[in-house]
């Protein structure tokens, strides 16, 4: 997802901004998930799924994000979908809300994989349905776009780790962080070779130059950005995947732009500091 903006002052110049403000991508399971499922299914059994996925970024060797678990979703229609998650506990990890509810589409069930470069075989992999979305989610602007989804006991392991969350005050504006997703490397890039588990490097910018972009029904206090320069950032597929800076989770992967996460914009996450009390009290 990617995110830009511009302050404009004036009752025109806000007219001005409303009609220029980038429609973020919604209804992410008929849009991106689902067609994703399949390629990443179909490729699998071809034997030929060995690469990267998030757009501008590079291979990640297995156990470099070990709290990273992709997310093999069943629809209550049948379908399947896929999405990210973090690991922080044993028994807990936090995705994005959208991931089990989009607007349209509801989950029924979440395959959790991890220590793994493959989503539908490999590495460890509980099946759970025990998911609690945040109370004040709005599916219709992704604000509050997060959920906690309990499993049964993880043991650690070299390529199975959690991760700590980032508290406290930092906007984070200006820092690099790592994101880490099974998700497509660009628009309408094919899935076969060279495309698994991929990274990238973000820098964080502030809501006001996001707010630009996508406007403030959007971009709130509790939304996080990153700069899209170099036309690097999430793309489908990594929604609910982590957002690192020294150590320590900042963002839960929420939105592109609708025209896609090649188009040089700002991606958005849910931030984790203003989500820290409702995670913690759910962990």
């Amino acid at each position: 997802m990617k995110l830009f903006l511009v302050v404009l002052c004036g009752v025109a110049a806000l007219a001005s901004q409303s009609a220029a403000e980038e429609p973020i991508l919604l209804h992410y399971h008929d849009n991106a998930g689902v067609p994703l499922a399949e390629l990443i299914r179909q490729s699998e059994e071809a034997a030929d799924f060995d690469g990267s996925r998030i757009a501008g970024g590079s291979l990640a060797n297995l156990g470099q994000y070990p709290y990273l678990g992709g997310l093999v979703i069943t629809l209550s229609d049948g379908r399947t979908s896929v999405c990210g998650s973090t690991l922080l506990t044993n028994t807990r990890l936090v995705t994005a809300a959208h991931c089990w509810f989009d607007g349209r589409n509801n989950a029924r069930q979440l395959t959790v994989v991890l220590g793994s470069a493959r989503l539908f075989s490999g590495g460890t992999r509980i099946n759970t349905n025990n998911v609690q979305i945040h109370a004040s989610y709005n599916s219709g602007n992704l604000r509050n776009d997060v959920a906690i989804i309990s499993t049964s006991h993880i043991s650690y392991g070299n390529n199975i780790r959690n991760i700590g969350l980032a508290s406290g005050s930092n906007q984070f504006a200006g820092t690099w962080a790592w994101a880490a997703g099974f998700g497509r490397t660009g628009n309408n890039a094919a899935i076969g070779n060279n495309q698994a588990l991929s990274h990238v490097q973000l820098q964080v910018i502030t809501n006001s130059v996001c707010a630009q972009t996508y406007g403030t029904n959007a971009i709130v206090a509790s939304t996080l950005c990153t700069s899209g320069a170099g036309s690097r950032g999430v793309c489908p597929g990594d929604s609910g995947g982590p957002l690192v800076a020294n150590n320590q989770l900042i963002g839960v992967t929420s939105f592109t732009a609708q025209r896609g996460c090649q188009a040089g914009l700002p991606s958005g996450f849910a931030r984790v500091t203003s989500f820290h009390s409702w995670i913690t009290s759910r962990i």
